[in-house]
């Protein structure tokens, strides 16, 4: 633990320890494991990247290092054999739940964040797997870890369900991250430690007073450690400039950009890496692989937003983007600095923060506000341009009050106009190979733009994403008992609904975010036909929306 989790310890803080869980392993499996990582992974021995990265070591990962180097050049070597032998696959923990197929969705959610909680004493020795302090949600599916962004539409629907015990363990989780490292990893894992997700601590903060489940002002000091990792190096910078997550605009104003501290593959996608890097003859692998980091890092992994080829996903520049997202989300975390800074009495503080917010939301206007468009895009900082890729991410100013009247109202339009599909809010215009793009459609990007829409009175337009989205879900579950990571949007046929496609991976159940986001837009359209569903069908009698 660091220095400054024990003081926070010590002072009666609400950072706890890890002493009761199994040691970790402080290297990533690619520094750990060396050649017997790369040998695994370029080999093919598991189907998905991921899996080893996962796999729990039976013996200390020194030893196993030591033993590869001994036997790899011995006549007969198998290399799935040695790895069967000293590596066990990470199983997620015995469940006794039996999904009732007359259940609603409200109780199937109710019922799930059991299953997909996991406590801190099931942590594996030596694994990848960051200790944390207290039980938290997982999504589901492959991924066994937390993840931060994802936690925040977790923690929606944990409200309504009435788990203040699990938003309470979740606070004490990310506050002892930033005490730990500094700042909130992708997730969980020794690997995803080089870079963050977005921002989202401080509407978290926000949430947990909401609801009666610690006090915001307790979280000041995380919030402005956090808020320091994202504007490290920010004062040494010239207009023109960037360094990590800080880009000096034209003017001298500072916006953000996406970062990983690496660049060499993904280690839970590295053969995926290093063959989208040889996509790209005339750019340096290591540019590309920390552009994949970077879009990993936003959680849109991935969408042609980044890619200057819609075709190639080795034409991806994340970190020549300044994108709407992650400023709108890093100007909600300075009025919330300024809001708790004021409470305390710092004044000075108070009025520093809320000039930073005020900075920022003129910057945006300033270089992400396109005014042909009607909509927030993306900035090529390096091109001097707006990106010319439209995305829900437009939605993100008006969900954390940063927009205009006027911007809102037009954004709004634009949203209607281009970014409405039959089963929900597109995330893209583009169809294309990347999971975070037409048809599919994400539960996070559901919520912001409704919660966004509803905060300038765009209520209409809010309630028809709404029951787009809450129909596709409902339809899929009606027929299959689950819901799943992402939805085709591409039909309001009930009998067509289905999962969505693309990406690394295969479709995941589970699933977290669209367990929080359903439920609590289950709360907020308590006449919605989806209360009607179950897995058996629709029960009788329909309701209007």
């Amino acid at each position: 633990m660091t220095d400054a989790a024990q003081r926070s310890l010590a002072a009666g803080g609400m950072t706890p320890d890890v002493a009761h869980c199994a040691p970790s392993d402080v290297l990533t499996p690619a520094d750990r494991y060396q050649q017997l990582f790369v040998d695994v992974q370029t080999q093919r021995v598991f189907p998905d990247s991921k899996t080893f990265v996962d796999c729990v070591p039976t013996r200390p990962p020194a030893e196993i290092l030591r033993r590869y180097r001994e036997d790899v050049a011995k006549p007969g070597f198998d290399l799935a054999r040695f790895v069967a032998s000293h590596f066990t696959l990470e199983r997620p923990p015995a469940s006794h739940y039996l999904s009732d197929p007359g259940q609603g969705l409200v109780d199937h959610i109710d019922g799930l964040w059991d299953v997909l909680t996991r406590l801190p004493e099931a942590h594996p020795a030596y694994s990848s797997l960051l200790p944390l302090p207290r039980p938290y949600v997982v999504p589901g599916g492959r991924f066994h870890e937390l993840y931060y962004w994802d936690s925040y539409f977790t923690m929606l629907g944990l409200a309504c369900s009435n788990r203040h015990d699990l938003l309470r363990s979740m606070a004490d989780n990310f506050s002892f991250l930033i005490d730990t490292y500094g700042h909130v990893p992708n997730g969980n894992r020794t690997y995803y430690l080089s870079r963050s997700q977005p921002p989202m601590y401080g509407l978290m903060v926000a949430l947990f007073e909401s609801h009666g489940v610690a006090r915001a002002i307790q979280y000041l000091p995380h919030l402005r450690r956090e808020y320091d990792f994202w504007m490290d190096g920010e004062a040494s910078l010239a207009p023109g400039e960037a360094y990590r997550h800080v880009v000096c605009m034209p003017d001298g104003s500072r916006l953000n950009r996406y970062w990983d501290e690496r660049d060499t593959p993904r280690e839970e996608g590295y053969l995926e890496d290093v063959n989208t890097a040889r996509q790209a003859p005339n750019r340096r692998a290591g540019e590309v692989y920390r552009d994949l980091r970077a879009g990993a890092a936003s959680g849109w992994d991935f969408s042609s937003r980044w890619l200057d080829d819609v075709n190639n996903l080795g034409s991806i520049r994340t970190t020549a983007c300044v994108p709407v997202d992650l400023n709108s989300f890093l100007f909600a975390s300075e009025r919330q600095i300024a809001t708790l800074s004021k409470a305390t009495g710092d004044s000075d503080a108070a009025q520093a923060f809320a000039t930073r917010a005020q900075a920022r939301r003129e910057a945006m206007s300033r270089y992400l506000w396109c005014d042909d468009e009607g909509a927030f895009l993306d900035y090529d900082w390096q091109g001097g341009e707006p990106r010319p890729r439209l995305s829900a991410a437009l939605a993100t100013p008006l969900f954390v009050g940063l927009a205009s009247r006027e911007q809102a109202r037009r954004s709004a339009q634009t949203i209607s106009d281009r970014l409405v599909a039959p089963g929900g809010l597109r995330t893209t215009q583009t169809s294309g190979l990347q999971q975070w793009d037409p048809p599919n459609g994400w539960a996070p990007l559901q919520w912001i733009a409704i919660d966004g829409l509803r905060q300038y009175g765009e209520h209409r337009l809010a309630s028809d994403i709404a029951h787009r989205w809450l129909s596709t879900v409902s339809a899929l579950y009606a027929r299959e008992n689950k819901l799943v990571e992402k939805y085709s949007l591409h039909t309001s046929d009930e009998m067509c609904a289905s999962g969505g496609g693309g990406g690394e991976y295969p479709l995941q159940d589970g699933f977290g975010w669209t367990n929080g986001v359903v439920r609590r837009l289950l709360g907020d359209y308590p006449e919605h036909l989806a209360h009607q569903v179950t897995a058996q069908g629709r029960a009788p009698g329909r309701v209007r929306r």
